[in-house]
C-alpha cells in the first residue's frame, strides 16, 4: 500500500535535512513517485516554510554543517521505501554520525527484487566508507538471497534492525536490532497480569519483525499455564516481490469470538487501530469488552482510545548501529579486527487506554438464598 502524503513529505524533509540539497528528480526516483507528485510535495513544504525551493532542487533552511562538505567521509544508509518505522532509526543514526563529523547519504530502496543490492553498489561507487543496511527481507527466502552479497561488501557494514540467521554467511557480521522476543513477552505479561487468559496475536508475515513476533508469541503462550487459549493469525500476503499474493482479509472479531478471547496483540499499529474500529462497529468496546495491544508504537498513541503499545527503541537502534560502524571505520584494514558485535536493545511497554482488567463474571445466584428472599 502506497504511503500517504504526510509520511512521504516527512521523508522529503529528512532527505533535505540530511543532504542539505537534493534534486527533485532523484528524490522522486528514490521514493518511487512521479516527479509531478514530488514537485507538489516540495511546493507545499516550501509554502509551510519547512524548506527552500530552487530550480529542480529542494534545499534545507539551515546551512549545512561544515562536517557535511563533499570531502567529509561518508556513510551510506539503506532503508526500504514505505517503511516509516525505520525513519526513526534514520534520525538516530544521523545524530550519531553528525556528532562524529561524518556525512550520511540516505538511499531508499524501492519495492522490487535486488533493490538493496543495487543501492549498496551505487553507494560504494559514490565513495562511501561504510554502510548501514536495513534490508526489506519480506520473506525468509529473500533474506537468504541477500546474505551472500551483504557478506561480500567491499566496505564495513552493519545490519540495522535485522539479525543474521545462524550459520549463514552473515552470522559473523555486526548487527543491531530490537529484542522482539522480549517485546512479545511484555505484551503477554501485561495482559495476563490484567486477568486475560484467552489472547490472540494477529501479525503480518512480510518482515523479520513479524515472523519473530509470531514465533515468540507461540512459544511463550504455549509455555504459560495461565494462558488457557491462544492463537496466532496470519494477516498479510505470501510470496515475494512480483510473486507476492495478498491474503484474504482476516475477520479478527470473528477470530476473537471463536477463541472466546478477551484480548488481542497486533503488529503493527495500523492493524490495531483498524481492529478497534471493527469492534466498535459490532458493538464491542475497547477496553471494556476486549483489550488491545499494538506493536511498533509509531501511531498507536493517536488512537481512540490511545493504544497500549510495545515500543521498540527505534532511534536508539539507529544510534547504536552508527556508533558500531564508526568503531569499524576507526581501524584501518590490516589491523587486528575487533570482535563482531551482535547488539539487542529491549523494547518498552507504553500502557495507555486500550487495556484494562478482564471483565469479571457475576456470580450465579444462590437458589436457596433466592427462595428465602422471595419468602420474606
Amino acid at each position: 500500500m502506497r504511503e500517504g502524503a504526510a509520511a512521504r513529505r516527512e521523508r522529503v524533509l529528512e532527505a533535505v535535512r540530511t543532504r542539505g540539497e537534493v534534486r527533485v528528480t532523484q528524490l522522486a526516483a528514490e521514493l518511487d513517485v512521479s516527479v509531478v507528485t514530488l514537485r507538489r510535495d516540495v511546493e507545499e513544504l516550501a509554502r509551510r516554510g519547512q524548506l527552500r525551493r530552487g530550480h529542480g532542487v529542494a534545499r534545507s533552511l539551515s546551512p549545512v554543517p561544515a562536517q557535511h562538505d563533499a570531502s567529509a567521509p561518508a556513510v551510506g544508509l539503506i532503508v526500504p521505501e514505505n517503511h516509516s518505522y525505520l525513519f526513526e532509526a534514520v534520525r538516530g543514526a544521523r545524530d550519531a554520525l553528525e556528532a562524529a563529523g561524518v556525512r550520511m547519504s540516505l538511499h531508499i530502496a524501492p519495492h522490487r527484487a535486488d533493490a538493496e543490492r543495487s543501492m549498496a553498489r551505487q553507494a560504494v561507487q559514490q565513495g562511501v566508507r561504510g554502510l548501514l543496511v536495513s534490508p526489506r527481507w519480506q520473506t525468509a527466502a529473500s533474506a537468504v538471497r541477500d546474505e551472500e552479497w551483504l557478506a561480500e561488501l567491499p566496505v564495513p557494514s552493519v545490519l540495522m534492525e535485522r539479525r543474521p540467521s545462524p550459520g549463514s554467511p552473515l552470522h559473523a557480521h555486526d548487527s543491531v536490532r530490537s529484542d522482539h522476543w522480549y517485546g512479545a513477552h511484555l505484551a503477554l505479561e501485561h495482559l495476563v497480569s490484567l486477568g486475560h487468559r484467552r489472547i490472540v496475536l494477529a501479525a503480518r508475515d512480510d518482515s523479520p519483525t513479524a515472523r519473530t513476533l509470531r514465533a515468540a508469541f507461540a512459544q511463550i503462550a504455549s509455555e504459560r499455564a495461565d494462558v488457557a487459549e491462544w492463537a496466532v493469525v496470519l494477516s498479510a500476503g505470501v510470496g515475494d516481490g512480483a510473486d507476492r499474493r495478498p491474503a484474504a482479509l482476516v475477520d479478527l472479531p470473528a477470530v476473537l469470538r471463536e477463541h472466546e478471547a478477551t484480548a488481542a496483540v497486533l503488529h503493527a499499529d495500523v492493524d490495531a487501530l483498524m481492529l478497534v474500529q471493527q469492534l466498535r462497529e459490532q458493538g464491542l468496546r475497547v477496553p471494556e469488552d476486549c483489550s488491545v495491544v499494538a506493536y511498533d508504537d509509531v501511531v498507536a498513541a493517536l488512537g481512540s482510545p490511545p493504544l497500549t503499545a510495545v515500543a521498540p527503541p527505534k532511534e536508539e537502534i539507529g544510534r547504536a548501529a552508527a556508533e558500531l560502524l564508526l568503531r569499524r571505520l576507526r581501524h584501518p584494514r590490516g589491523e587486528a579486527p575487533e570482535a563482531v558485535r551482535r547488539i539487542e536493545l529491549l523494547p518498552q511497554l507504553k500502557v495507555r487506554g486500550s487495556t484494562a482488567p478482564v471483565a469479571s463474571v457475576a456470580p450465579e445466584a444462590d437458589p436457596e438464598a433466592t427462595a428465602e428472599g422471595a419468602a420474606g
